[in-house]
């Protein structure tokens, strides 16, 4: 397969020291191992879908990124992949020792889908999504901490999939993760507020934010995206069709409907309305 079918955008120096690359991805009827990624045998690949779609088959499993959606590739292994206009897809090189060391063997964990509908996926995605505009710019010391940070959320939110204990490096990743279980078991309530989370995290609000500042968001900010990715869902499923939008966003803890449409049309691109209707016409093709 010819290398026309995608552009690297990040430089070559910076896939080395940093693991990170982005490609931009010309619409294809198929890619094999080696067309889209360079691989090593002590690599994997976590793929985050910035834009357009991307279909891949790994062990017979086939998974559909959507933007914000991620998946975990193994380029030692065959995979095939397709492609929508306007593609592009953020890959992130993690060292397979290190992601064993937390998870286990990753077999099992390969071309399964992440989506940032739920608590521990949302926040690695949006962390994931923030590194090229930081990477190139750290130093080599920020960039090592960093990547122990990376590997222990992605092995968060691995760890449903992994079917048994995530190890993870740090304590505050511990405390992490209880903040998103208790984001979780509440989103629905429209009375979810900062001091409910950190109650039920069993921390201070104070401190809840300030770990997830190290993530440029906060216990607001991560209540609203995880809402926001759960009625893209809904508003996305044909088996949800007959449900109007504000059922949808009152449903998933939203209160006010103006407030709803600005921030969905900020975080997707168009109004609640125009998404679904491009759903629904996606499908018919």
């Amino acid at each position: 397969m010819g290398n026309n079918r995608f552009t690297r955008t990040s430089k070559p120096e910076a896939w080395r020291t940093s693991g990170l690359c982005n490609l931009r991805l010309r619409p294809s009827q198929c890619i094999e191992r080696n067309d889209m990624l360079p691989w090593r045998v002590d690599d994997v690949y976590l793929c985050r879908q910035m834009a357009g779609t991307l279909a891949i088959e790994q062990l017979t499993r086939n998974v559909e990124l959507s933007p914000g959606n991620m998946t975990l590739l193994d380029p030692m292994l065959p995979y095939m992949a397709r492609f929508s206009m306007g593609a592009r897809l953020l890959v992130l090189k993690l060292h397979r020792r290190d992601l064993e060391a937390r998870v286990g063997k990753t077999t099992q964990l390969l071309a399964r889908i992440l989506s940032p509908a739920h608590g521990d996926c949302g926040l690695t995605s949006g962390f994931v999504a923030l590194l090229p505009d930081h990477a190139e710019r750290m130093t080599a010391a920020a960039q090592a901490q960093v990547r122990d940070q990376t590997l222990d959320l992605v092995a968060t939110s691995l760890g449903s999939l992994a079917g048994g204990p995530v190890r993870l490096s740090c304590s505050k990743l511990v405390v992490l993760k209880k903040v998103c279980q208790a984001i979780e078991a509440s989103l629905s309530n429209p009375g979810l507020d900062p001091a409910a989370v950190a109650e039920s995290a069993g921390v201070s609000i104070r401190y809840a934010n300030s770990i997830l500042a190290h993530r440029e968001t906060s216990i607001t900010r991560l209540v609203r995206s995880l809402r926001l990715a759960r009625c893209q869902a809904a508003l996305s499923d044909p088996l949800q069709r007959h449900r109007t939008i504000s059922e949808i966003a009152y449903g998933w803890g939203f209160s006010d409907m103006t407030n709803f449409s600005r921030v969905f049309k900020a975080a997707f691109g168009m109004a609640p309305r125009e998404w679904r209707h491009r759903m629904t016409q996606k499908l018919a093709e």
